[in-house]
């Protein structure tokens, strides 16, 4: 029982540091995104100002949201892997733990 209680504290020491890596990599990522969203927000501001006719208004409204679309989709896949892989991470271990532990006690 004892091999067992030890092997299961380093199992959630090792689970815990590896989803702390994992949610700090998930937050980076996201806040990479919101300043790359906000520089392209600030930049097709900067595109409007120069504006004249309502047609070059409506292009460049047009080319920003499809811009937006893209990256915003590529967005989306890679924080869905980042999570993916904190889940993943945080819960392989406690299945393996709690196997070879049943395996101890028995």
């Amino acid at each position: 029982m004892n091999i067992a209680t030890t092997e299961a504290a380093y199992l959630i020491k090792a689970s815990y540091l590896t989803t702390v890596e994992d949610v700090q990599a998930y937050n980076n990522q996201f806040i990479e995104f919101a300043q790359a969203n906000t520089n392209a927000a600030c930049d097709f501001v900067q595109k409007l100002s120069g504006v004249n006719p309502p047609s070059e208004f409506i292009e460049l409204s047009t080319e920003h949201a499809r811009q937006q679309i893209e990256m915003l989709t590529e967005q989306t896949k890679q924080l869905v892997t980042l999570a993916q892989r904190v889940t993943l991470a945080t819960s392989e271990p406690f299945k393996t733990g709690v196997a070879d532990a049943s395996r101890h006690a028995a």
